[in-house]
């Protein structure tokens, strides 16, 4: 009797509690994404404010703060154990000391704004995307990196406090180069 209770309990474990990947994603405003993965230990934090497109990726987890909005755009890949910010108290927490709690949320030094993450961009594994950044279509965000302003489009961003590195179109043209069927795929979201 005693196996047959644990044997129970580990095909529960990995069929309800395991991470996995889901495909199809119902926004807040009812709209299906058929093509947006999402594993099933992804934190959504006020998901009406999470404005998501089609063909996103989101790996085991990552939270999404988005109590002031967060944007993703199509075909953006998300790693495992993101989190996407839209405020922080990082600073007022040291500013108030004992009193913080009763400012009730009104406090100087808090910080928050919308993430927006373009097209087509990857985000790696353990990075962290602060209140008010916004990142350009096809960026890469290296792993581990703290991210937090205004980035350009094509930008590999990386580091603590995370910079601007490189451009990922010398990586695209070099496999466009070894890849030129792919060309064309690559001008329909690239160049608009």
């Amino acid at each position: 009797m005693k196996s047959l209770f644990w044997k129970i309990c580990n095909k529960l474990n990995k069929y309800i509690a395991h991470p996995r990947m889901i495909l199809g994603y119902t926004r807040h405003d009812g709209v299906y994404l058929p093509f947006t993965r999402m594993s099933n230990t992804v934190d959504i934090i006020y998901p009406q404010n999470l404005d998501i497109a089609n063909n996103v990726f989101i790996w085991h987890h990552s939270i999404l703060e988005c109590s002031n909005g967060i944007f993703i755009d199509e075909g953006c890949q998300i790693g495992a154990y993101v989190l996407l910010a839209s405020h922080s108290s990082h600073l007022a927490i040291r500013l108030y000391g004992y009193h913080y709690i009763e400012n009730n949320g009104k406090h100087k030094g808090y910080a928050k704004g919308a993430i927006k993450i373009g097209k087509f961009t990857f985000v790696g594994p353990h990075s962290v995307i602060m209140p008010g950044t916004s990142i350009g279509k096809g960026s890469i965000v290296s792993a581990y990196s703290l991210v937090k302003g205004e980035f350009p489009d094509f930008a590999i961003i990386a580091g603590n406090p995370a910079v601007q590195v490189g451009d990922t179109r010398d990586m695209d043209r070099r496999q466009l180069e070894k890849y030129p069927e792919l060309q064309s795929f690559y001008d329909e979201w690239a160049n608009h």
